[in-house]
């Protein structure tokens, strides 16, 4: 790292810590209550409950409090599977070394009861839509207002071998699942004297999102970098990474200008992308594509696409397997007057009709919108239909080097990189979350973060 991006980390993190010690000393308004004055959540007269803990679920229930603070007739409680949502523009860090594994788990319980609600830790099971009530952990939850935010999950298109041979980035585990299955196939590599098949040491990703170039610039860090010093008997150049995009370029949700620029920084970093291409099967030791190419590889990440929630599946809701809920524009499920839909598992609509994209931005947008529109409900008063408002996208590619675009302007680099890392510092909902991980990117530019593997 040259001294230029060294002192303008400083700088960042300056700037970072100066806005923690205002979030810190001046942390906004009071708590809606004490804990201790709280009345249970089902002797409200109104019952709002939120399923699902993700960036959507959470931010419906953050501003619902906020907005119900001095109102006494709004309960609030958020049922989730964990007692975390992932904080996923991070989650390809924890690859790399660059961030722990549990500083992306953003808690839900402390932070929510201090806003004023309730929150149980349970597995959904069904809905009584006649009873209104959720059914969860053998539990029933009574509501007036129900808020869907179950997500979703790898979505494999029917692809043979997929599931049960490839890494899928679904949870927050998925980093240091990656990260363990590198330094297992180096050991073992060691102790062979090297005398390995090359797919041992060929990492494939398939899918040229966002996700997908994430996951593949932090796997050169780990392999090129990281673990260079460490297996002196591992040829560097000897292991391969190959990112599979079945479009013309990567990250084509981008600018054109900038997708060039992240094609570029692949090829730097010695990345072979193939775009126009697809997997048509996945085996134990090798890719195959559609075109009747094959790449030999024993360690194959899915990235290339998700799915609605499968347990809308188990609802009485309509819904479209891929695409989720079936919503109005005010976010209310079809058919329903107090059932709602956010984040991943619906098929969100902007006033006019056009599909919303499942990003983070536009989930906590849905859940500000939703919490407004359920008080005008509850007050009969007119609902506002869902507006969303792009405020750009980030991508790093690796600790030096983003390709960002925010309200229009398009910048890369290694500003761009400090602007990754200050914004999504900044945007972390965990006050520890947040000083730790600033605190690793501090010793980052003068120590390796180590890479170690913990069997069970």
């Amino acid at each position: 790292m040259n001294g230029f991006l060294k002192g303008a980390l400083v700088v960042g993190g300056g700037a970072a810590g100066v806005a923690l010690l205002r979030r810190t000393l001046f942390p906004g308004p009071r708590r809606r209550y004490e804990a201790w004055e709280r009345m249970p959540y089902k002797d409200f007269p109104n019952k709002v409950l939120v399923v699902g803990g993700g960036f959507a679920g959470y931010n419906a229930v953050a501003r619902l409090c906020r907005l119900a603070r001095d109102r006494d007739d709004v309960g609030v409680m958020l049922v989730s599977r964990e007692n975390y949502f992932t904080f996923w523009p991070m989650l390809a860090s924890v690859i790399g070394g660059d961030v722990e594994t549990k500083n992306v788990a953003q808690p839900l319980r402390r932070t929510l009861i201090r806003l004023g609600a309730s929150f149980r830790r349970a597995e959904l099971e069904g809905v009584d839509t006649e009873r209104q009530v959720v059914k969860a952990a053998g539990k029933e939850f009574p509501y007036d207002h129900l808020v869907l935010s179950l997500g979703a999950e790898p979505a494999y298109f029917g692809i043979p071998g997929v599931e049960e041979y490839a890494i899928s980035i679904k949870g927050i585990g998925a980093g240091e699942e990656i990260c363990d299955r590198v330094v297992e196939r180096y050991e073992a590599t060691t102790l062979a004297g090297g005398d390995v098949p090359d797919s041992k040491l060929t990492f494939v990703i398939i899918g040229g999102g966002a996700t997908g170039v994430e996951v593949a610039a932090e796997l050169h860090n780990l392999l090129r970098e990281l673990l260079v010093p460490d297996f002196p008997n591992i040829p560097p150049d000897r292991p391969q990474i190959v990112l599979i995009d079945a479009n013309k370029e990567v990250l084509k949700e981008l600018d054109p200008a900038l997708r060039r620029v992240a094609q570029m920084r692949l090829h730097d970093l010695r990345i072979k992308v193939i775009n126009n291409a697809k997997a048509k099967e996945v085996k134990s030791d090798r890719v195959i594509l559609t075109d009747g190419r094959e790449i030999t590889s024993e360690n194959v990440i899915w990235t290339a696409g998700a799915r609605a929630s499968k347990k809308l599946d188990d609802l009485p809701f309509p819904h479209h397997e891929r695409k989720g809920l079936t919503l109005d524009r005010y976010m209310r499920v079809e058919g329903y007057d107090n059932v709602w839909g956010i984040g991943d598992c619906a098929a969100t609509i902007e006033e006019d009709g056009t599909p919303v994209p499942p990003n983070a931005q536009a989930a906590v947008q849905e859940g500000e919108t939703v919490a407004r529109n359920i008080l005008a409900a509850i007050d009969g008063e007119e609902l506002e239909p869902f507006r969303y408002q792009s405020l750009g996208q980030l991508v790093e590619l690796g600790s030096e080097f983003a390709v960002n675009e925010v309200m229009g302007v398009k910048f890369s680099g290694q500003l761009a990189a400090i602007f990754w890392r200050m914004t999504y510092l900044y945007k972390l909902e965990s006050p520890n979350s947040r000083v730790r991980i600033a605190a690793d990117w501090l010793l980052d530019l003068f120590y390796d973060p180590p890479v170690t593997q913990i069997r069970r």
